[in-house]
C-alpha cells in the first residue's frame, strides 16, 4: 500500500481519490507517521430506484383514516 505525506496528498488528491475508488487504498502520513487510510466505500452495485414496486402494492383509499376509531379510543378526543 502506498503512503503519501499530507502535502503530496493535497496536490494529487483527485488522482488519489480516483485510485482509491478503483480499489487501491493508500495512507496519508505526517512526518513519516501514518495518520489515515483512504479506501473506497462499499456501495451497492445498483443504485436505488424510485418506483421499483410500482404495481406490486396497493394503498387503500382510506389509508389516512385507517385505525381512526382505535386511535380515538386510545387517546380520547376530549382535548
Amino acid at each position: 500500500m502506498q503512503s503519501f505525506n499530507i502535502h503530496e496528498a493535497k496536490t494529487q488528491l483527485s488522482r488519489l481519490v480516483e485510485q482509491a475508488a478503483n480499489g487501491e487504498a493508500f495512507v496519508i502520513a505526517r512526518a513519516g507517521k501514518p495518520l489515515v487510510k483512504v479506501t473506497a466505500l462499499d456501495t451497492p452495485s445498483q443504485a436505488r430506484r424510485l418506483g421499483f414496486l410500482a404495481g406490486e402494492i396497493a394503498v387503500p383509499e382510506d389509508f389516512d383514516r385507517m385505525g381512526g376509531e382505535e386511535i380515538e379510543r386510545l387517546f380520547g378526543g376530549d382535548a
